[in-house]
């Protein structure tokens, strides 16, 4: 019978696999390692359990011991399965914006869990790092694994993920791909393969915001990117680096679950959209791994719903990305008793433009130099309910005034080809309502109300 008789051996030895529709515009062999199949569910297991082993031999882990450790979440998963086994206890510390599976994930395995501010710098006390640190000082027996400063991590890498992907691609690969964090994958993979051919182009791929190729800022893509430099990444292997915004890593991400069937986490669409730019420039000659890290499985609350997307501004809401014209055609279909355009022209008195807002039901209305303007320069101002009754409960002889006398500013125009944000953007900053036109023409008004119903039916 082929049967493991440890979990911990069934670390490694990932399968590759080739991306047939993400690069079915690009030339070049792309290919992804799917780390998300180690028994853990990152490519963290491999360093994990090479930490962990690593102390054991070194002394610096003994039976009953603590291991705590700062982490995203991935590599506290890795140490907490090794742990399980081995018999020790693990109390990891993680920044807030880490997703609710990962924190959920770690106390299955019996972890104990600490959440720390994200939006402080790795020096301050609230700092997962600072936090860990105390823990580690004030527990006996602990050890601290340190992935961002243990050698032991990349060494894991040098020794078993290099070494696959190059038997995998049977020497032939010439670009490798990799989202960077701890430096440990990257710097380890990537001089592994360095070695067995200098040409081999290693590309590190980094989220605006982390230290590594920009300014430091907040990003949302969990799991890579610095806010300092790691021990553990030897600089002089990254050939290139490749910044990518969480808007990109989030939608590729998506993209590899929809077209490969792959679900992935978001720093797998950060060295997707890395790797495929880099690709444009590739021939078929060249073979591109990009390693996937993780499951999509710890993002289900996140890059995977569709609510937290909007919020975050990283897909539109439903009926937002239509235009002006679809919107006056839905409007159209479902009311066929007003004119799309009704204009008071500005000579008339305010008594008749009262009429007109009374026969049509409606709150607003343009003024121009005629009841049907043909151009847009024709309209002049606007009159609305609330001014006018403000005016005539005032003074009653306003309603044998001229309209000019009385009237508003002319309404916001927007072109029926106009996406509807443009409305948005218009009725956001006051406006009763917009006039909208075809060219020079005035073909409609739209109201706050026509925006809203056409959005709740889509």
């Amino acid at each position: 019978m082929e049967v493991s008789d440890s979990i911990l051996d069934l670390i490694g030895r990932t399968p590759l696999l080739r991306m047939e529709k993400l690069g079915r515009d690009l030339t070049c062999d792309l290919l992804a390692k799917l780390e998300m199949l180690n028994p853990g569910g990152s490519v963290k297991d491999r360093i994990g359990l090479n930490m962990i082993e690593a102390a054991e031999r070194e002394g610096k882990l003994k039976p009953g011991g603590t291991i705590v450790e700062p982490t995203s979440g991935n590599t506290g998963v890795g140490l907490a399965i090794a742990a399980l086994v081995k018999g020790y206890r693990c109390i990891f510390t993680m920044p807030d914006k880490m997703s609710q599976e990962k924190i959920s994930l770690l106390r299955a395995y019996g972890a104990d869990v600490v959440i720390t501010p994200t939006a402080v710098p790795p020096e301050s006390p609230e700092s997962y790092y600072s936090v860990a640190d105390r823990i580690t000082a004030n527990t006996p027996g602990a050890f601290q694994p340190d992935q961002y400063h243990n050698m032991k991590n990349p060494e894991a890498h040098y020794g078993t993920t290099g070494p696959e992907i190059w038997a995998q691609t049977e020497g032939t690969i010439t670009h490798l791909v990799i989202g960077v964090g701890t430096g440990g994958t990257i710097s380890g993979a990537g001089k592994y393969l360095k070695e067995q051919n200098p040409d081999v182009v290693i590309v590190g791929a980094d989220p605006v915001g982390s230290v590594f190729t920009s300014e430091p800022a907040p990003y949302l893509v969990e799991g890579i990117g610095k806010e300092s430099w790691p021990a553990t990444l030897d600089r002089d292997i990254v050939d290139r680096w490749v910044t990518v915004s969480d808007r990109d890593s989030f939608l590729t991400a998506r993209r590899i679950t929809s077209e490969e069937g792959v679900l992935v986490g978001g720093s797998c669409g950060t060295a997707m959209w890395a790797g495929l730019q880099v690709g444009k420039e590739l021939g078929p000659e060249h073979v591109m791994v990009v390693l996937l890290p993780d499951s999509g499985r710890n993002y289900i609350s996140k890059l995977y719903d569709d609510n937290w997307m909007r919020e975050n501004g990283f897909i539109e809401r439903p009926g937002t990305e239509a235009r002006i014209g679809e919107l006056l055609a839905y409007k159209r279909s479902i009311e066929t008793r007003i004119p799309d355009l009704v204009a008071v022209e500005a000579n008339e008195k305010v008594g008749r433009a009262i009429d007109m807002l009374q026969e049509y039901g409606i709150s607003q209305i343009p003024v121009a130099n005629s009841e049907s303007p043909e151009d847009i320069e024709q309209i002049v101002g606007s009159v609305n309910e609330r001014s006018l009754l403000d005016s005539v409960f005032r003074d009653s002889e306003t309603v044998d005034r001229l309209v000019s006398e009385v009237m508003d500013d002319a309404l916001p125009v927007v072109q029926v080809a106009d996406g509807i944000d443009a409305m948005f953007r218009n009725l956001s900053k006051g406006a009763e309502a917009i006039v909208v036109a075809d060219g020079p023409r005035p073909v409609a008004v739209l109201t706050r109300a026509d925006l809203l119903e056409f959005l709740a039916s889509q």
